[in-house]
């Protein structure tokens, strides 16, 4: 997104923190080692339920969703490509385990308490400053709540969870061309929401 400078950093960080599953983890989980699987699970939950957070709006749902994503992931581990970055394989998992769950739509706003204090503690942020950033926080999720599904879950794949539009594409079965112009739709609506807003 490019709200602002703050936004940008805050969205960086989130990329930053996408999950680097070594090789030999990748391997268990395709065979359903479970200790490979409790390895996986560890390392990617913060991931996955991010992205269900974004997707749900709704902290309950998103950990419930996030449960039934790992559920999913052991069913279908021997469709893993342990040669490629497992991310995608996971977002999509993620986005259709939302979908299918119908929660979207009717969520309300839920900012999670929980999220917001490991921020805060982890990057060193005085009180005002978490206040200042969890308010607009608030904000862009209030604002992409408004967005369409489609168009919200572009933005989100691509800034919060750091998928590349041709990553992106393959998650949402689409073409790569189509969700760039999306995105870049999306962006436009999202600053005139947020512009909207009061904070």
């Amino acid at each position: 997104m490019r709200a602002g400078g703050d936004d940008e950093h805050a969205q960086e960080s989130m990329r930053d923190d996408r999950p680097r599953v070594p090789a030999d983890v990748l391997e268990g989980v395709r065979r359903r080692d479970p200790e490979a699987l409790g390895r996986f699970f560890d390392m990617s939950f913060p991931y996955v339920y991010r992205l269900a957070y974004r997707l749900t709006g709704r902290r309950e749902a998103a950990e419930d969703l996030t449960h039934d994503v790992f559920l999913k992931v052991h069913r279908a581990a021997d469709s893993l490509q342990t040669d490629r970055d497992p991310m995608p394989w996971l977002a999509t998992i993620t986005y259709n385990a939302c979908r299918d769950a119908g929660r979207r739509a009717s969520s309300r706003l839920e900012v999670s308490d929980e999220v917001a204090t490991d921020q805060a503690s982890s990057s060193g942020e005085t009180p005002d400053e978490a206040l200042l950033r969890k308010e607009r926080e608030q904000a862009v999720q209030e604002a992409l709540l408004q967005l369409d599904e489609a168009t919200r879950t572009v933005i989100i794949l691509h800034d919060y969870c750091g998928l590349s539009h041709e990553e992106a594409a393959v998650a949402l079965n689409s073409g790569a061309a189509s969700i760039r112009k999306r995105y870049s739709r999306g962006l436009k609506r999202l600053a005139t929401i947020i512009g909207s807003l009061e904070l």
